[in-house]
């Protein structure tokens, strides 16, 4: 297992400042706390809401710190690591304390007549102690916005931040012990090895946000031990533009979704499929919304990010040669600056095989909507499905005949943003759901409890069943069931 797992995230860097790994080290660790979560220490109302204060005080008083390692990591700008991640995890803290009393309570059951005295629920368990693996992409909010919906949900966590941000996770693991109970949450550094490690450990449930190929390893690791696991992986993300829509909002919204963090967000669309008779003033729209967003030379933006490494930069320069490239294309090595890129490009092209995780977009044109959804229906399900239209009949159309882990029509993103919706994936693109109730859901296990009475106890349940005994219990089972 550990081979494979290496083999897959061959390249990654090992740079990491922290190293608890040690097999005896670490073990008396995971003891620790599976005691301190069979103490029942996690399971308060109380010790939860004073773990989201704790993490959301750590959001508010290190946000300078935090900003800064993500733009030793990415070059991203303080505003973006504000809006996109600290804001975003504190705000989904925010909604898990005004809901986290009305998540924990039990749902009661109606019971049947034949079943009465008796009460019936459903109690919202925490697993125990759960592994996060995050990504580098968004290294704070793709580690920090699970652990909310683990901590709301009653269970200890280890935190394994991405090695490909290494001041970020260097920052977790030296601040994380300082403001969350040292007894519940851990934070545990390093590359490959450290995290086929930790999967050869068992954990009550794990939780992983990365690559398809990244997440074939966690789900074998976990079935090898029957782990229950939750996969938020990526995917070719289609935005299809009808020829009904305002092609001046519709460039912007688009040009600033793709290029967000220079296009390494998992929810960015991945290729456009437009109507070939606005393609030329869509294609002009974005260059100008470039151009007003990053000016003339977004490498001088300061609001536009890098490539997080040499490897990934290799991969999309690769992918800017071999495309037909509208506008953009620039690329520099030393800073892993690639410039925001529109290409040109059919079905068949290199870049229309894999998942981009870049700033690099492909347009396609197509005649109808029915060509549309049939080259979308080809592909194995995205993340989302994302339609400009003022049409209410493509509307449903696309709605109702594509899959996807979440649909959006006049904007990109912001689904994601909203923390009473369910965020994850579908089919190839992953499964399990975090975000608000979804993810203290996720988090949770369903017990189902029944509670009865002494009186009554009536001998029509216990044998011997006689032919007249038999035939009242079937018409009971029926008349009640």
């Amino acid at each position: 297992m550990a081979r494979g797992f290496a083999e897959v995230f061959a390249g990654w860097e090992s740079f990491f400042t922290l190293t608890v790994m040690d097999n005896r080290d670490f073990g008396t660790a995971l003891d620790m706390m599976r005691k301190a979560f069979r103490s029942g220490l996690t399971r308060s109302y109380t010790w939860r809401r004073g773990q989201l204060l704790a993490l959301l005080r750590f959001l508010s008083e290190c946000k300078k710190e935090l900003s800064a390692a993500v733009f030793a990591d990415l070059g991203k700008s303080e505003a973006e690591t504000c809006l996109t991640e600290i804001s975003f995890v504190a705000g989904e803290i925010r909604h898990a304390l005004r809901h986290l009393r009305r998540w924990m309570r039990p749902a009661c059951k109606g019971v049947p007549l034949h079943y009465l005295f008796g009460s019936a629920a459903v109690y919202p368990e925490p697993h125990g102690v759960v592994l996060i693996i995050g990504a580098w992409n968004y290294p704070l909010q793709l580690v920090l916005a699970p652990l909310v919906s683990a901590l709301a949900a009653g269970n200890c966590a280890v935190l394994k931040p991405s090695e490909s941000a290494p001041h970020t996770s260097a920052l977790l693991a030296r601040l994380a012990g300082i403001y969350l109970d040292r007894r519940a949450v851990s934070v545990v550094e390093g590359g490959v090895d450290e995290t086929c490690a930790l999967l050869e450990y068992r954990f009550d449930f794990i939780f992983y946000t990365g690559s398809r190929s990244g997440g074939r390893e966690v789900m074998l690791a976990a079935a090898r031990k029957i782990v229950p696991v939750a996969l938020e992986l990526g995917g070719k993300n289609p935005c299809i533009i009808d020829r009904d829509v305002n092609l001046g909002t519709a460039a912007r919204r688009i040009v600033w979704a793709k290029f967000l963090n220079a296009g390494q967000t998992c929810l960015a669309p991945d290729y456009l499929l437009v109507h070939q008779d606005v393609e030329e003033g869509l294609l002009r729209y974005m260059y100008q919304a470039v151009i007003d967003f990053y000016g003339s030379d977004p490498a001088l933006s300061p609001d536009y990010s890098r490539i997080v490494n040499d490897r990934h930069f290799t991969r999309l320069e690769q992918l800017v040669h071999g495309g037909n490239v509208v506008f953009g294309g620039q690329c520099d090595r030393a800073s892993c600056y690639i410039a925001p890129t529109i290409l040109r490009e059919t079905g068949e092209s290199p870049i229309m095989q894999e998942e981009i995780f870049g700033p690099l977009l492909p347009v396609l044109s197509y005649e109808t909507i029915d060509q549309a959804l049939a080259f979308i229906e080809e592909r194995n399900n995205p993340l989302a499905v994302y339609l400009f239209s003022s049409c209410r009949a493509t509307k449903n159309r696309v709605l109702h005949e594509t899959r996807s882990g979440s649909f959006c029509c006049n904007d990109l993103l912001f689904q994601s943003a909203i923390h009473s919706l369910p965020f994850g994936g579908s089919g190839a693109s992953g499964f399990g759901r975090y975000h608000g109730q979804a993810g203290f859901e996720t988090f949770s296990s369903s017990r189902s409890v029944l509670f009865k009475t002494f009186f009554p106890d009536p001998g029509l349940r216990y044998p011997p069943y006689g032919p007249e005994k038999f035939s009242v219990l079937k018409s009971i089972v029926r008349f009640f069931g």
